[in-house]
């Protein structure tokens, strides 16, 4: 059974497009809503969604958290694992109602996630049946390659981005997951936001924007 998600709404009324904001550990989704404001003019006609997680954080009982990490909470790596594979089900679930209610194909969504919500991202597109405009990862991971080759039914072109200063999610991670995505046959782009930690530069971000702008042009 899927945990329904809680998710504010920005954008025209009659949308042609879809941005879904995927939140890392302890954060919600208001903390990258906020990054449709200067995205809605470069990307008109977009309906922005930015679903909060569907559990408390442990160490941020404020925010919230798409699974546990038990180097940081205590929990155990099967409590992890089943705690994301929850989630990955909550996601897709979420995903389907908002294309329904946009009344939009697979093809005009893209996800766009950060450091846990990037995991996430590239857990969910891939194994969905049908292909997505593309995602956007910062800062984040690929949590098991072998399996994503495996399970993997559809190949969205993604572009990864990553601080080259990160202290939270080792900035090796990128090339990590680009490696894994190629091997599985995916079009990869990276990006290195130079001088940056934990976080989203202006220049990630216009690379980003960049990425959506072609690939929603190429899905139209």
């Amino acid at each position: 059974m899927t945990r329904q998600l809680n998710s504010k709404r920005r954008g025209p009324e009659q949308a042609s497009q879809i941005v879904v904001f995927l939140h890392g550990y302890g954060a919600d989704g208001a903390d990258l809503l906020g990054f449709a404001d200067p995205m809605a003019p470069h990307l008109p006609g977009t309906a922005f969604y930015a679903p909060d997680a569907p559990e408390r954080c442990v160490n941020n009982p404020m925010g919230f958290q798409w699974f546990p990490i038990p180097w940081m909470d205590g929990s155990t790596p099967e409590q992890a694992r089943a705690s994301a594979e929850q989630s990955f089900d909550d996601i897709n679930a979420f995903l389907d109602t908002v294309l329904a209610a946009e009344g939009l194909s697979p093809s005009r969504l893209a996800l766009v996630g950060f450091s846990q919500g990037t995991m996430m991202s590239l857990e969910v597109a891939p194994r969905r049946s049908e292909k997505i405009a593309g995602v956007v990862g910062f800062s984040g991971r690929l949590l098991d390659p072998d399996a994503l080759a495996r399970d993997v039914r559809s190949r969205p072109p993604v572009l990864l981005a990553h601080g080259d200063q990160d202290p939270v999610v080792p900035f090796e991670s990128m090339g990590l997951a680009s490696e894994g995505l190629t091997r599985a046959g995916f079009d990869v782009r990276t990006h290195v936001m130079r001088g940056t930690p934990h976080g989203i530069s202006p220049d990630g971000l216009t690379v980003a924007l960049q990425f959506l702008r072609e690939r929603f042009a190429a899905r139209s």
